[in-house]
């Protein structure tokens, strides 16, 4: 006999418990989720995106999980007198080649939700 909510507190039993089949189901289900977002997170390792600044005088390449891959800098962008120039140059090409990644793993890890955080 179980309770309201078909729950018998035996832990199997046919009326709803977290026995047998459903357990198994459960199981899979998790595997199969773990294995998605294994491939997902493989994604963003390989993926590449190019942020720029001033034009394209500076780019910076960085993967999905925000790890700076290159950086190239354009002869005319290399001004001696004002190299605080070209270290923001840097900065913003870093910058934007995040913003670019940060979008592409909120569109590569949507379907796992709130369970992005956990791995």
């Amino acid at each position: 006999m179980g309770n309201k909510y078909g729950y018998n507190g035996a832990g199997g039993g046919g009326h709803g418990g977290f026995g047998g089949n459903n357990m198994q189901s459960l199981m899979k289900q998790a595997q199969q989720m773990q294995q998605k977002l294994q491939e997902a997170q493989q994604e963003l390792e390989e993926l590449q995106v190019t942020g720029t600044a001033a034009g394209g005088l500076v780019e910076v390449t960085a993967n999905g999980k925000k790890t700076v891959l290159s950086v190239k800098v354009q002869p005319q962008a290399c001004d001696p007198d004002d190299v605080e120039m070209l270290e923001d140059l840097i900065l913003a090409a870093i910058n934007d080649a995040y913003q670019k990644a940060q979008a592409e793993e909120d569109r590569i890890m949507a379907p796992f939700g709130a369970m992005k955080g956990m791995f």
